[in-house]
């Protein structure tokens, strides 16, 4: 046998040949992003104006300031013909949403759950740009941290004093009824809602971090539009998606305001709350966000999600100690085995046999919520891909769908479940009766009435105050930074000017409509959920382009495998051929010296 001589070249490993092969793909660009957006943005998308994108920044600017000057002159018109609009579209399309949304679930699952789920959102080597609490905190204050502060404690009595009728059935004064107050308000904050952010998350982030495209909402179609996602149909989409988040986040903070000072008047720090009040409200909010959106993404944003997140969980635990403790851990229990057994069930009631009556609650609750989740999505979903680097898909499906959706169980047994658990075996007082004799609910009062009769209850208001409006911040702050992205081309640090210039403008905007008159601002409102209606067929679209993107990577995936078995096949026979003395060692002459 002829000896075996060790001078070969050291041969790479098995996981250092799989990624050259899977270079050899194209599966992983080895561009950096400054080097491949430039090449990947659209012509004419940014050019010398300043760091804006012309085509989307000037569109965006006069669409909204048309609409805000529009409502503000005529507000009782522009008000009638949007109210008519959007009753007519939650009367045809109340089914459609009901089962697009559900549509939405089972593929969030699917490629969670799927071997889609291996794909990382970014090069292969790198691991996450954000730790998991930060992450979490940002996404979770971004997508609905605000909501759950102030509907924790108003949607469960609202259901149970059947506002605005008992269209699903919930019955007055009853514990069954209670229950299922609390199971419908987790139905719209759970595992739908969060579905529709990981569909536009995932479609956006693995165009920005895989294939190395601008923040932009058009690249998430590039799967089914091809090259034309740079041209005038990219341009609407961005644009609407930069209305829409506009629209949304500047109603979200007058309405919001609103809470804020009543919670104020409620413990006596004002008289009843004025237009000077909202606006110096609005005021200080815009400008704790617009120094936030200023600092960064990693410093201002980061920081006050962080501080969010544990003001939510200090106030969580008090009421969860305060309030019946022994009861909320069995109502956390129960909701979460009744939410899974009863979902499919609830995802699909459209009260179709309860007439108008159907069609109102409709109106009230799930079909606009879905609409207004879908009107978000765009904001939310730019937000959570920007955060989201280096997470695989199964992460980010985890991440942003199931844990959000068990905090959200969490929350209304806790909020929800102590307020109704007062109502029947307390002093009650959470809900009210009008001079006609129906219930009523203050909505915005609610949480403030919950902790009122709380040990300590005065001190913990004015940490939930502080609560809700640091989650405004958060809210504002994150919504300037994407629709600054998009506005500035897909630029993921954009100027510093136009943050300040789009943060300035949600509060303009908010101010401009609150102050005619509450009208006007529930207008802007029925706007943003109007744009849910065109865009979630831009969401059906990302569905596919997510199908065809990940599965073309899939398939070069496996070729990239397995062309390397063949390599190894074929190395290991060269080997053992060699060891047998059969054939001389290709990498090695007679002599036994490594050949030149």
């Amino acid at each position: 046998m002829r000896p075996v001589i060790d001078k070969s070249p050291e041969r790479p490993t098995r996981v250092q040949r799989l990624k050259e092969t899977m270079k050899e793909e194209s599966l992983v660009a080895e561009t950096s992003e400054a080097e491949a957006a430039p090449s990947a943005s659209p012509k004419g998308q940014t050019s010398g104006h300043k760091g804006i994108a012309p085509r989307v920044f000037w569109p965006s600017v006069i669409i909204v300031l048309a609409f805000v000057l529009i409502s503000v002159i005529f507000p009782d018109t522009v008000a009638e013909i949007v109210g008519n609009i959007q009753d007519a579209v939650i009367g045809t399309f109340s089914w459609y949403y009901l089962l697009l949304v559900s549509v939405f679930v089972a593929f969030a699952i699917w490629i969670g759950v799927s071997h889609f789920g291996d794909i990382k959102l970014g090069p292969d080597d790198e691991g996450p740009e954000f730790g998991l609490g930060s992450w979490f905190a940002m996404l979770f204050a971004a997508g609905m941290g605000i909501g759950l502060v102030f509907w924790g404690v108003a949607e469960p009595l609202n259901h149970f004093a059947g506002i605005p009728n008992r269209a699903t059935g919930i019955e007055e004064g009853t514990v069954a009824g209670a229950h299922d107050s609390i199971l419908q308000a987790v139905l719209h904050w759970g595992l739908h809602p969060w579905a529709i952010y990981v569909v536009v998350g995932v479609a956006i982030a693995y165009a920005i971090h895989r294939k190395k495209r601008p923040v932009s909402i058009r690249y998430a179609l590039e799967g089914v539009l091809g090259k034309k996602v740079n041209g005038w149909i990219g341009d609407v989409i961005d644009v609407a998606a930069i209305c829409g988040t506009l629209f949304g986040v500047a109603t979200s903070l007058g309405l919001g305001v609103m809470q804020v000072a009543a919670g104020l008047s409620f413990i006596d720090v004002i008289e009843e709350p004025n237009n000077l009040t909202y606006v110096i409200l609005i005021g200080a909010i815009t400008t704790a966000a617009v120094v936030s959106v200023v600092t960064g993404l990693k410093k201002g944003i980061k920081y006050i999600s962080n501080i969010n997140l544990g003001l939510a969980a200090a106030l969580l635990i008090f009421v969860l100690i305060a309030g019946p403790t022994l009861f909320i851990f069995r109502d956390i229990v129960q909701t979460f085995g009744d939410y899974l057994q009863n979902i499919l069930q609830m995802s699909v009631n459209t009260t179709a046999y309860s007439g108008e009556n159907g069609t109102e609650w409709q109106g009230w609750w799930t079909t606009y919520y879905w609409a207004w989740w879908i009107s978000w999505a765009p904001f939310v979903g730019v937000f959570i891909a920007r955060i989201s680097r280096g997470r695989t898909v199964r992460q980010f499906v985890a991440g942003v769908l199931l844990v959000p959706t068990l905090v959200a169980i969490i929350w209304f047994c806790v909020f929800g479940g102590t307020a109704l658990y007062r109502e029947l075996f307390g002093q009650g007082g959470l809900i009210g009766v009008d001079e006609e004799g129906a219930a009523t609910v203050d909505t915005n009062t609610s949480l403030f009435g919950l902790i009122d009769g709380m040990p300590g209850g005065t001190v913990v208001i004015v940490g939930a105050i502080i609560l809700i409006v640091l989650f405004f911040v958060t809210s504002s702050d994150s919504g300037s930074l994407v629709v600054d992205m998009l506005a500035s081309g897909g630029d993921p640090n954009p100027p510093t000017w136009s943050r300040v210039f789009w943060g300035v403008a949600e509060g303009a905007v908010a101010i401009a409509l609150l102050l005619p008159g509450e009208d006007s601002l529930s207008t802007l409102q029925l706007v943003a959920i109007l744009i849910a209606l065109p865009f979630s067929v831009v969401m059906i679209g990302m569905c596919v382009s997510i199908w065809r993107e990940f599965s073309a990577e899939r398939r070069a995936a496996l070729r990239a495998q397995r062309r390397m078995q063949r390599d190894e096949l074929a190395d290991h026979v060269t080997s053992s051929l060699v060891d047998a003395g059969v054939v001389d060692d290709p990498e090695t002459g007679d002599d036994g010296k490594v050949k030149a």
